[in-house]
């Protein structure tokens, strides 16, 4: 029951970030609802059963999928690998890619995309490292790598590699700041 440990990971982390119960979570964060429905998923996806019962299972749970993404306009695919403590601040208009790999503890605000882009061998989803959060209505797009503890800022376009601990914002995305660099912009986006 790996997807359930994981689950509990990410009330956690809810829980954490706000200051109320585990159980005013679950009644009341959309998030959460789309975050059981994809962890329980996506364990059948992964899953050793047989064939025929996985597709079976696989059937009802995409039904009930798109009716999560409806309620709450998430939308998680159960063939994403997503880590523990996903923390999904706002619910609607978020967007994952069936392949996109993502770490553990991640936060998404409202109007996230993160998506295929690319041509012949540069198509693919981002992997993103652990402690990563994305502004709202930041989009990630193509095969490129996203470092641990990198900041995604509000309407950013990302079409390129993020180190780690960088922040990043505009279109598209440049880094404005470096961990440990306290250094400020210059006039063209460049660090001094």
């Amino acid at each position: 029951m790996k997807w359930l440990a994981a689950y509990r990971e990410d009330i956690r982390q809810y829980t954490a970030l706000s200051g109320k119960s585990a159980i005013h979570q679950i009644l009341t964060q959309q998030g959460l609802w789309a975050l059981m429905q994809y962890r329980m998923a996506s364990a059948v996806y992964r899953s050793s059963l047989p064939e025929a019962l996985k597709q079976l299972l696989l059937m009802f749970l995409v039904v009930w999928q798109k009716l999560i993404e409806v309620i709450t306009g998430i939308h998680l695919p159960y063939s994403a690998e997503i880590g523990k403590g996903l923390y999904i601040g706002h619910f609607s208009h978020i967007i994952l890619s069936s392949d996109v790999v993502m770490g553990c503890n991640c936060q998404l605000s409202r109007g996230v995309t993160i998506g295929v882009s690319g041509r012949g061998e540069q198509r693919g989803s981002p992997i993103i490292g652990d402690r990563v959060y994305f502004g709202a209505n930041a989009t990630v797009a193509g095969k490129i790598r996203i470092g641990n503890d990198a900041v995604i800022g509000a309407n950013s376009l990302v079409v390129c590699d993020v180190p780690e601990a960088c922040t990043v914002v505009g279109v598209p995305a440049q880094i404005i700041v470096r961990q440990g660099d306290e250094s400020r912009p210059s006039q063209n986006g460049q660090l001094r």
